[in-house]
């Protein structure tokens, strides 16, 4: 249980920063054959990584929904038996139960 949980989490960011490579390599080219401007004085790279971000972030939103749906439910999971181990913690030091 605990492999697929953490399997989710690692599947979804190296999805995330896969497109965002992609998005930075695609980005690069276009600024080296002039299709994009280049930026101003020795600003280039961060330009291409400003571009990059910019325009990955948006891709991952529609892209990856189901992945990060996968992992939102699976960390729901977690915290949610998180809070009933603290709360049968909780009864047992106090020596209640409800």
């Amino acid at each position: 249980m605990t492999v697929s949980k953490t399997s989710a989490t690692i599947r979804y960011t190296a999805m995330r920063l896969g497109i965002f490579v992609g998005c930075f390599v695609v980005v690069a080219g276009l600024v080296q054959f002039g299709v994009l401007p280049k930026g101003l004085g020795d600003s280039n790279f961060i330009w291409v990584l400003l571009l990059a971000i910019v325009i990955s972030a948006p891709l991952s939103f529609v892209l990856l929904r189901k992945q990060r749906d996968e992992m939102s439910a699976q960390i729901v999971g977690k915290v949610d038996s998180a809070k009933t181990r603290l709360e049968a913690n909780r009864t047992q030091e106090d020596g209640v139960t409800p």
